[in-house]
């Protein structure tokens, strides 16, 4: 590859997205589950909704962690788990530390910063900039759908 196409190439992976931002993704409302739902009534809201992961909110809203929904039922069929234990005892808790900072993802977030977010996550909370509320959960999927729905250069 000559250095104008590895120019052009680079040009054409960053301007994927020409300039959207997490809100052009157009995500359904968020939805999140209290730490003290039981798991019973978790996987039952999930699957009416088609949600493969949670989060999990705590007394004032705020992120505690995820539900992986798919893996909650498996400990529930295994006995592992009794429909009526509450959530926060099988959740995924977010890692908050120095060594890990916060990523504020916003519908104002370019879907290049998204991109790289879902590089090493799953998922991504899409909050308010003070990170009081839960707006959306966006994908890798969603990210795909955008770009194919919006066509491409490449």
């Amino acid at each position: 590859m000559t250095t104008t196409q590895t120019i052009s190439a680079l040009s054409l992976g960053s301007d994927k997205y020409r300039g959207a931002v997490v809100e052009d993704l157009q995500l359904p409302p968020a939805f999140s589950l209290p730490w003290n739902v039981p798991i019973s009534s978790a996987i039952e809201l999930a699957y009416d909704r088609d949600f493969s992961h949670l989060p999990v909110l705590d007394r004032n809203r705020k992120p505690l962690g995820y539900v992986d929904v798919a893996r909650l039922k498996q400990q529930w069929e295994a006995g592992g788990a009794s429909p009526d234990d509450k959530i926060v005892d099988y959740m995924t808790k977010f890692k908050r530390s120095a060594s890990v900072p916060y990523t504020l993802i916003t519908p104002l977030s370019p879907l290049a910063d998204l991109e790289e977010f879902l590089r090493s996550n799953i998922f991504a909370l899409v909050t308010d900039t003070s990170r009081k509320f839960v707006l959306g959960v966006a994908t890798s999927q969603d990210l795909e759908n955008f770009v194919t729905r919006r066509g491409s250069y490449t």
